[in-house]
């Protein structure tokens, strides 16, 4: 069943036509993909990161991972992403069901250059075996976006 706060939020936003549910696990890029019948790049995983007493998510495409250099000059500090506790104590979502939208607003979220060449991309709808299909523009908006950033390595051709 889809998460109670990304139900109300995507209903209030008239995207809840959008939501897909699985029988089956979308809890990594390569099940989600399974899942949809999707190439995995199109997956938008939402990672969280601690982000001094508190934590941030960067959303980026399947196929991308986040480059450690690169988060350091953007945000300046190392990366280090939460365990499933933090995860779900600050975002509210288990790993596996991140979602990038209905967050706690202290949450910021940033979305990778990464997602920017696709026209649809499908991120978690709060569970670990569900996601939501949206334009590239859909998801910066719903999300409350902080900013585009470019902070992921391997999906450069």
């Amino acid at each position: 069943m889809i998460d109670g706060r990304v139900f109300s939020f995507l209903k209030e936003r008239g995207y809840l036509d959008r939501v897909m549910e699985f029988d089956v696990s979308s809890a990594t890029v390569a099940l989600a993909a399974e899942a949809l019948g999707c190439d995995g790049a199109r997956i938008a995983k939402s990672l969280a990161f601690r982000n001094g007493d508190g934590a941030m998510i960067i959303v980026l495409a399947g196929d991308a991972r986040i480059m450690n250099g690169g988060f350091k000059r953007r945000f300046g500090f190392k990366p280090s992403m939460l365990d499933a506790e933090e995860t779900f104590r600050f975002t509210g979502f288990m790993p596996g069901g991140v979602c990038p939208f209905a967050v706690d607003p202290s949450v910021p979220v940033y979305l990778d250059e990464s997602l920017k060449r696709f026209d649809v991309v499908y991120p978690a709808a709060g569970t670990s075996s569900s996601a939501v299909r949206l334009t590239v523009g859909e998801l910066f908006s719903l999300s409350g976006a902080s900013g585009w950033v470019d902070v992921a390595k391997d999906w450069r051709i």
